[in-house]
């Protein structure tokens, strides 16, 4: 019998203040209830959303990211969902 992985999953969003300018569709709580729908959709559970309003994709010091890194470092997280890979860092080489 094959067994079922358990994803504990992050939910990862940012908005930095260069991207205001986009609209509604790039706003954290549309980020948010699209990612929550996904998880869900996939039957992944949402351990918490980690939440970066303001701050640039070039500063990786940013508070959300930190405590997300720090739950995956303490085995409370085995998954990171995010709008896309430029909501992480714009340098996807560090990231």
């Amino acid at each position: 019998m094959k067994q079922h992985r358990i994803y504990n999953t992050a939910i990862y969003c940012r908005l930095s203040k260069d991207d205001d300018n986009i609209g509604e569709s790039s706003s954290i709580q549309t980020q948010k209830s699209m990612l929550e729908s996904y998880c869900r959709e996939q039957g992944f559970l949402v351990y918490d959303f980690y939440v970066d309003d303001g701050y640039s994709g070039l500063n990786y010091n940013r508070p959300g990211f930190e405590r997300m890194l720090n739950d995956i470092d303490n085995g409370k997280v085995n998954l990171v969902i995010t709008k896309d890979l430029s909501r992480l860092g714009r340098d996807y080489i560090q990231t």
